[in-house]
């Protein structure tokens, strides 16, 4: 690590950033406005309503055709039930 800190540079010339990166007030007022959305560990803001975890068995056929579809094969599951519910409510 002390290598990497004696090979940078003494002065930054990036015009892409929002303050003058060679001033320190710049940098702490600039950080000063941040705030921590998340601490780690923890999950962001949902976009959609979280799921519900359960313990469920199914039948060794229903597995097998979904895990036979690949990758993703639990969210077709669950999209497949969803389908079910939505086609027997509106009944």
């Amino acid at each position: 690590m002390a290598a990497a800190i004696a090979a940078a540079p003494d002065e930054v010339n990036d015009p892409e950033c929002p303050y003058d990166p060679n001033d320190a007030a710049a940098v702490k007022a600039f950080w000063a406005k941040g705030k921590v959305v998340r601490l780690p560990g923890q999950r962001g803001p949902q976009k959609r309503p979280t799921k519900v975890a359960v313990t469920v068995r199914y039948s060794p056929e229903v597995v097998e055709f979904f895990r036979a579809t690949g990758e993703g094969w639990q969210t077709r599951m669950n999209d497949a039930l969803r389908e079910y519910v939505k086609r027997h409510r509106a009944a």
